[in-house]
């Protein structure tokens, strides 16, 4: 049986030693390193790769994760019964800048916090339960755990909610899509005035196999770059400029 959150709690987080391997270096890293004197943010999940790991549990987070630091959460964790090797690739794969992925390769944080599950009938051995959990000091503050159930839900441990709980009134940002071609000066001039403004976006470039044709059906126009902000076509560099301007 899983935890309550009323039992979790006002209770300090479990004090592990992680085996991470950052800047491809083995590293131990405590759980004071990474809670004491801090606000963090924590998402459990059960595996990388996973489908709604990957398609929707990390991307918001990482989408997010500037609001949060406006917020005064000083970091992001993502913690999986996973290796430190899995957990590398995976971020580069996610391109999760905004995020600290956390080996909990044996599984002892996830058994500190009562959350280690079986998942035996998947083939994926013992597994993090998934949740989210807001801890200030080394103390959890506030943390959601989706039901017991079959498969795996998720309703309630989303960036969204966790948001909305750390400040009703913050404004999430709206999904920023830009279609560029590498050299371009142009799709360079976009992106420096996006990233002045800590604005995150996906880059989808031509090197992607998306050549002019699909450019023009997609947007109508031929030229580099093209951006998209919540699924509105804004256009091109200076296009762009010009709505950050009034924005």
């Amino acid at each position: 049986m899983l935890p309550t959150a009323e039992s979790l709690e006002g209770k300090p987080v479990p004090q592990v030693t992680f085996k991470a391997r950052p800047d491809n270096q083995w590293r131990d890293l405590t759980t004071d390193e990474l809670f004491k004197g801090k606000t963090v943010v924590v998402f459990s999940l059960p595996g990388a790769y996973t489908p709604t790991c990957s398609s929707t549990h990390l991307p918001r987070f990482n989408e997010l994760s500037g609001v949060f630091r406006e917020n005064g959460v000083d970091d992001i964790l993502c913690l999986s019964v996973n290796d430190a090797f899995v957990m590398n690739e995976w971020k580069q794969g996610q391109e999760a800048d905004g995020i600290t992925f956390i080996p909990d390769g044996n599984g002892d944080f996830a058994r500190g916090m009562g959350m280690l599950v079986d998942k035996r009938d998947l083939g994926f051995g013992m597994r993090s339960w998934r949740y989210s959990m807001l801890v200030r000091d080394g103390i959890i503050e506030k943390v959601f755990i989706e039901e017991e159930g079959e498969g795996d839900p998720f309703k309630v441990s989303d960036a969204d909610t966790m948001l909305r709980h750390i400040n009703p009134e913050a404004r999430a940002p709206e999904p920023i899509v830009m279609f560029s071609r590498p050299g371009c000066p142009f799709c360079a001039r976009a992106k420096a005035a996006l990233s002045e403004r800590q604005l995150r976006y996906t880059d989808i470039s031509q090197d992607q196999k998306i050549n002019s044709g699909v450019l023009r059906a997609i947007t109508g126009r031929m030229t580099w770059p093209q951006v998209f902000i919540g699924g509105r076509l804004i256009g091109g560099a200076d296009e762009l400029d010009a709505h950050l301007a009034g924005a």
